[in-house]
């Protein structure tokens, strides 16, 4: 996937996170027990952090080029996986009370872990200043 595509999915899930935000603080508050109102707002908190994330994998695609497109798509990849399976676990559980979707959250955690990873060695690999020398 191009640069573009993730720019765009960033951009789809930091305006999805803002939404949650907003509707958490303002359509939920007293509505649902403070303690799923947390569970919500961690969601919604945790896909901001990695929409702004897929910004930068974006971002980094648009200057690194082919040297290091492949394994910057897979940390886009795994971040909207993390967003899908932890964010919207979260989202789910403090909107139904479905305590066994807590068993799906982890998952997403460790997508954002490894996509985390994955960017760590982008970057000790130096397939990024690659492209960025020409520009």
């Amino acid at each position: 996937m191009g640069a573009n595509f993730w720019l765009f999915m960033g951009a789809v899930s930091g305006l999805s996170s803002v939404a949650a935000g907003a509707f958490g603080a303002h359509g939920l508050r007293g509505r649902i027990a403070p303690e799923m109102l947390a569970v919500f707002e961690t969601g919604a908190r945790y896909q901001m952090y990695h929409a702004l994330l897929l910004c930068v994998v974006g971002g980094l695609l648009l200057r690194a080029g082919a040297a290091a497109s492949g394994t910057l798509s897979l940390c886009g990849g795994l971040l909207v996986a993390g967003t899908v399976l932890f964010s919207g676990s979260l989202y789910v559980l403090a909107l139904t009370g479905q305590r066994s979707l807590g068993a799906i959250t982890p998952l997403g955690g460790l997508c954002f872990l490894a996509a985390w990873a994955i960017l760590a060695v982008v970057a000790l690999r130096g397939t990024l200043t690659a492209g960025l020398a020409g520009g």
